[in-house]
């Protein structure tokens, strides 16, 4: 997790410094589509004190904020910080850049309350999105079929289970194709170094971890985050031996 926290703050700190009042028109969004009547009508001089103020800001608090959180509460926190607080710094952001603006006519206030509308929703589904990742997956098994709830859940017909086993770890995960994965949080498709699809229902890293192998030898790693994989497991092949 340190790694993605190092690269983003430092994306930040060096936009903070490529761009000046010389390159802006070549460099800076928005900006760079103006004709020379827009621009100037539009502060740059005030501006990018502005921008580098801003960016640096927002590095240097992502930096700070995101250890902190990474070494005193969890890496998962940490992660979801890191994508979500740079989207709501935004938000202010062209809020605030529009005011650079010296006569904003009608069409530049419309723009700019529609970029902030589409920022901020998609921060409110992101942070869906990460709180339904957060929530645990549940085994129950039922009327012959095993049900796995919450995010990317499934079911499988107690027929169609091929085994079920406890492993000490998870296969060496290469790539995710379709799903949900923080430090100790993955859900989804994901393929291994070996190039095998396999889905993860890692609702954190307790070990050991259950397998699910179906008939069409799909296999489903589960972890659960409230209780004891080894309960799980016991609790499960109980119930299908009474089926």
């Amino acid at each position: 997790m340190i790694v993605p926290i190092l690269i983003l703050s430092a994306i930040f700190f060096a936009i903070a410094f490529i761009v000046n009042e010389n390159n802006a028109k070549y460099l800076l969004s928005g900006y760079n589509t103006m004709s020379e009547v827009e621009r100037q009508n539009f502060d740059i001089k005030s501006y990018i004190p502005f921008f580098r103020n801003f960016h640096f800001f927002l590095g240097f608090s992502l930096l700070i904020i995101s250890i902190l959180l990474l070494y005193f509460v969890n890496s998962d926190w940490s992660g979801i910080f890191l994508g979500t607080y740079p989207i709501l710094a935004y938000v202010y952001f062209i809020w605030k850049s529009n005011q650079f603006a010296k006569n904003k006519s009608k069409k530049q206030n419309i723009t700019t309350y529609i970029a902030m509308s589409v920022m901020f929703l998609l921060f409110v589904v992101i942070i869906y999105e990460f709180k339904s990742g957060l929530k645990d997956n549940e085994i129950i098994v039922d009327n012959k079929k095993i049900e796995i709830t919450g995010e990317y859940g499934t079911e499988i017909n107690i027929s169609d289970l091929k085994s079920i086993e406890l492993l000490d770890k998870l296969p060496e995960i290469s790539s995710k194709t379709n799903g949900f994965a923080l430090e100790t949080i993955k859900k989804g498709f994901f393929r291994t170094v070996n190039d095998e699809k396999v889905k993860l229902l890692i609702n954190s890293k307790k070990t050991p971890i259950i397998l699910l192998i179906t008939n069409d030898n799909q296999k489903i790693y589960y972890s659960s985050k409230d209780k004891s994989n080894e309960e799980i497991y016991n609790e499960v092949k109980r119930e299908i031996i009474k089926q």
